[in-house]
């Protein structure tokens, strides 16, 4: 049975077709660190979501708006092939979503997933060097800075290691 996560606020669910237009809007905005790539980019790294799922049985959710039934954002669980261990992921694709608590709420809820149900027992979160606010949730996460770490993406990324004992 594939899981459906809830939160006050939010219904964290699988990917779902009509999630395409506020996913596209996003890749397209100038929130998206690969804002300008073209249509075709856009839609496999929307179609990875679906791919992740039926490869690994788990991967990012879709966070859904409970009020307004609109997606917000994707959130969770990815590992994929050539990473060294799990990542905690998580982005709004809207800046209207931003200063409520949303991403806490999600990422919070996504994580416990990852260490009960999927049993993990480490998760990093690679972050952009220049992204405060990203560095801001995963420091109210209770996540650290590893600098021993190497991310699969260089040094201009940033691994911050999470514990396991916050998802308790």
């Amino acid at each position: 049975m594939t899981p459906a996560l809830t939160t006050p606020r939010l219904i964290l669910r699988l990917p779902q077709a009509g999630d395409w237009p506020f996913y596209r809007a996003y890749r397209f905005s100038p929130r998206s660190t690969l804002a300008g790539e073209d249509e075709g980019m856009a839609w496999t790294h929307f179609a990875a979501f679906f791919g992740h799922w039926t490869l690994r049985a788990f991967g990012r959710f879709i966070a859904q708006d409970r009020l307004t039934g609109d997606p917000i954002g994707h959130f969770g669980p990815f590992h994929p092939a050539g990473h060294a261990e799990g990542e905690l992921t998580w982005t709004l694709w809207d800046a209207s979503s931003e200063g409520q608590g949303l991403a806490l709420e999600a990422a919070s809820a996504t994580r416990a997933h990852a260490f009960s149900t999927l049993g993990w027992t480490t998760a990093v979160s690679d972050i952009d060097a220049a992204n405060t606010r990203s560095q801001a949730l995963a420091t109210r996460l209770g996540a650290r800075r590893d600098e021993t770490a190497m991310g699969p993406c260089g040094p201009a990324i940033q691994v911050w290691r999470h514990p396991v004992q916050a998802v308790a």
